[in-house]
């Protein structure tokens, strides 16, 4: 069973940048698609972005294309997301999470969670 811890949140003023990170222990990273979600205070729990086993596919919410960026080092265990053009509304809860095969958008096909790492955008 793999754990997840992210990191790198912070708080940042529009349009300045952030780079999440999330470590995953107890598995093999490159056995898992990673992915990014958001929540943000009184809404759901949204996708953000996806990354292939091999790092070869990604998929993002049409609300971050553009802006962010997903990438892993599986020699390091460790998925990135990398956040550019910051917007009040980007400010949420961002959750790392893991699944064994394929791309989703949708947080119940992910196996693993992290904690959580707050990110806040101010105007």
């Amino acid at each position: 069973q793999v754990q997840l811890v992210e990191s790198g949140g912070g708080f940042v003023q529009a349009w300045g940048s952030l780079r999440l990170s999330c470590a995953a222990s107890g598995g093999t990273a490159s056995s898992y698609t990673m992915g990014w979600f958001r929540q943000a205070p009184g809404k759901e729990r949204e996708f953000v972005a996806a990354i292939s086993r091999s790092g070869i596919s990604t998929y993002y919410a049409d609300s971050v294309k553009g802006r962010f960026t997903i990438s892993r080092d599986n020699a390091k265990n460790t998925a990135f997301l990398q956040m550019n053009s910051l917007k009040p509304e980007d400010t949420a809860v961002y959750y790392c999470a893991a699944k064994y095969y394929g791309l989703a958008n949708q947080y119940d096909e992910y196996d693993y969670w992290g904690q959580g790492t707050q990110v806040t955008v101010s105007s």
